[in-house]
């Protein structure tokens, strides 16, 4: 997916959707974003994966049961 960064008001960035729609995003989540610029935005199985086994290690050390066996 694809977005554009429609407008900056203050530390909102109005963000444009492939729709047309436009949403409200916190200036943190594109910190250097200028109007027009375009953002590709793509879910990383790699990383996904990654971070949950990294929160499932850490809750087993704590003592919680996540995977049925």
């Amino acid at each position: 997916m694809h977005v554009t960064i429609d407008r900056i008001e203050n530390d909102v960035i109005v963000v444009e959707l492939p729709t047309g729609e436009t949403i409200n995003a916190d200036n943190k989540l594109f910190p250097e974003a200028d109007e027009g610029d375009v953002f590709v935005i793509h879910k990383s199985g790699k990383l996904t994966t990654a971070r949950r086994r990294r929160i499932e290690e850490k809750m087993e050390r704590l003592g919680f049961r996540l995977r049925a066996e």
